[in-house]
Formats: structure tokens, sequence, C-alpha cells
């Protein structure tokens, strides 16, 4: 064969050479997709069958793969398999098929030893991301038929799901479901009932619960005695409040930032700014650390109070101390200087304001201007209004 009769026979030919793209394409994928692993008879490891449902892409595959599973001799369920089957079924939204699933777990055959925090996630996902809190309830009954007894975490972890969806009717019928559920009743648990007590505006009822914590050998910490606050300052019977900070004292339990930020607020709300102030003024004398809150609640009682001079030092104190008072706190001074036409003060507010990253905004320029005008000229008034616009 010529040279040239050698090249065209293999032009002719290299077609034949050649892999077709599509054929790559599948044979890719079937190589990724590792469920072609369960049609052979090789026995297959507990990591193996995680592998092949942890690459599953298709929600919809998750049950027959499982289903497919089972046919095996070498099936053999566990927590962790389990487990990942249902994170994938609530990623896809799929909680219907959770809950048949959780039913043939109940009746599967062996059963499969599961832990307290498979429940914990499985309560977690019906709770927070199908927002069934009423199947949350019921999985947590349900847990000795598995024959896996609830831990105190996952207890309280229903009963603040109840409180924070406002369900105050089941929380009462959760709790007095301790005993039979084998849970140890803890302060945690307490402070759940006590916030939502508060909440719903039972203060008697949470004060009877912080007389129950004794009885249930339990001791109240800054929480407890944090939330009672909060709904008394909310209430308006500060003297209560105090009479609470008083009996931390006497407990030794130590009042924290939060305990003394909400004294703080709700002096402001009665408008008794100077006992705020020696407040937080005793907070730092007891080695508690003010927090941005603690020096803003005593900031927005001096301007309340239309206590513009003072306002302005505190201010300056706060940024010394690093804290930086909010844009809120910067118009309300520049109102109060601007409607007393304090325009050298108005200057340094305004100096300051834009040296911690804040630009006015236009109603704000509008009250700066006024304050350098003339009073009652209507004149200088109506101009104004046009330059603005």
């Amino acid at each position: 064969m010529t040279p040239r009769s050698l090249v065209a026979h293999c032009k002719r030919n290299i077609h034949s050479l050649t892999v077709k793209p599509t054929t790559i394409t599948t044979t890719t994928s079937y190589l990724n997709n590792n469920t072609y692993k369960l049609n052979h008879k090789d026995w297959l490891s507990t990591n193996e069958i995680l592998k092949i449902f942890e690459t599953l892409n298709d929600p919809n595959s998750i049950i027959p793969t499982l289903n497919q599973y089972t046919t095996r001799k070498d099936y053999k369920p566990t927590e962790q398999l389990y487990t990942l089957v249902i994170n994938k079924l609530a990623q896809a939204k799929n909680y219907h098929a959770i809950d048949t699933l959780m039913k043939r777990i109940k009746t599967e055959k062996p059963a499969c030893r599961l832990s307290d925090q498979f429940f914990y996630n499985v309560i977690k996902t019906y709770g927070l991301y199908a927002f069934r809190i009423k199947t949350s309830v019921d999985v947590l009954y349900s847990m000795p038929d598995y024959n896996c007894w609830p831990s105190v975490k996952t207890f309280n972890f229903v009963l603040n799901l109840l409180v924070s969806n406002k369900l105050y009717e089941f929380v009462r019928e959760v709790y007095e479901k301790a005993n039979d559920l084998g849970v140890e009743i803890d302060s945690c648990c307490l402070n759940i009932l006590i916030k939502g007590l508060c909440e719903s505006g039972n203060l008697d009822g949470a004060f009877y619960v912080l007389d129950e914590f004794p009885k249930q050998k339990c001791v109240p910490n800054v929480r407890t005695y944090s939330t009672l606050m909060h709904a008394l300052c909310d209430d308006g019977r500060m003297d209560e409040a105090f009479g609470l900070l008083d009996r931390m004292e006497r407990e030794n339990v130590e009042p924290d930032t939060i305990t003394f930020n909400i004294l703080i607020s709700g002096l402001r709300k009665q408008g008794r700014v100077e006992e705020g102030i020696e407040l937080f003024e005793m907070m730092k004398r007891k080695g508690c650390c003010p927090s941005p809150s603690s020096y803003q609640e005593v900031l927005y009682g001096l301007l309340d109070a239309r206590k513009f001079e003072e306002a302005k030092l505190f201010m300056g104190r706060m940024i010394s101390e690093g804290a930086s008072p909010s844009f809120l706190s910067y118009k309300k001074l520049m109102q109060g200087f601007c409607q007393r036409k304090l325009v050298d003060d108005v200057d340094k507010v305004l100096k300051q304001m834009v040296r911690q990253g804040f630009v006015p905004r236009m109603g704000m320029w509008r009250e700066m201007v006024r304050c350098l005008l003339p009073d009652n000229n209507s004149f200088y008034s109506t101009s104004l209004d046009d330059i603005m616009e």
C-alpha cells in the first residue's frame, strides 16, 4: 500500500476509533450514581451504603433506593442511614415520606437501636422546618415506643418550641408528661415555663414556678430572674423588679449586663432618668461591663427628658469608651439643639455624627438650615422650602 492510499484508509476509518460524547456522559453518570451496586450480590459495608445515599441527587429516588436496599440479604439499617435519609427528605420538603418512614422504623424487624439524638433531629425537622409543632410533640411522646427515652435536652427543646410559637396552652400538658417520659426537670425547663407564663401575661403563675425550684431540687439562675424582671418592667412594676434584684444578691446570684439593661430600660420608660444613670454607674462598680445597649438606654432617657447638654456629654463619654450612638440618637439631639437655636452645638454634633459614619437626611438638613435663619421670617421659610425641594 502506497503512503497516499494509507492516509486515505486512515481517514475513512478514523470515525470508528472515536467514542461518541453521549456514551461518555452516560457512562460517567452511571458511575457517579452508586445505586448500581445494589444490583450486585457483593456484600456491602455500612460505609458503602451510606455513600450510595449521600450521592443521590434526585429526592424522588431516596425512598425507592431504600426499598431496593431492604430486599438485599445484607440489609442492616442503622441510625446513621435513617438520619441521612430523613435529612435528605427534609431538604426536599417531603415530610409525608418522613411520616411513612417513622411508622416503618417502629414496626421493622429486627429493630434498629436509635438514640435520643436521632429523635432530637426528627423533632427539630418537624418543628423548625416543617412548622408541624404538634407532630414534634407526638414524636416526643412516641419515643418510648421505639425503646428510647428522651433526654432533658430534647424535652426542653419541645417546650421551648411551644413557647416560641406562642402555643402556651400546650406547654403545661407537655410539662406534666415529664415523669411518664422519665425526664428529670432541670432549671432550664423551669425557665422555659417562666418565659411562657410571662409572655402570656400570667405573672402570678410565673412566680408560682419560681417557688417550685427548691421542690424540684433546682436553683434559679440569672436568666430566671431576668425573665421575671422583664415582665415586671413591661407591666410598670419597677419596685417589684428591684425587689428581685435584692433577692438575687441574697441568694448569691450575680446580675449580668442583660439584667441591668432590663432595669435601666424600665426606669427610662417611667421617666426616671437619674435613677437609670445611678444604676448604670452601679453596674460598672460591680464589675459588670456595659454593652452598647446599656449606653443607648441611658442616652435615650436623657434625650426623652430633653436634657440635651447632658446627652451631648454622655454621648462623648459613650464614644470614648468604645460604644457608638445610634442614628436616632443624633437625630433627637440635633432636633433639640436646633429648636433652641444652639448653632455651635449643632455644628459639633454634625461633625461628630459624620465622623461616626452617619450622613444627615433631608429632614435633618432642613432643621439645621432653619436653625441659622431668623425667627418668624416667612420670606426665608418660603425660600428655604423652594430650595430644599
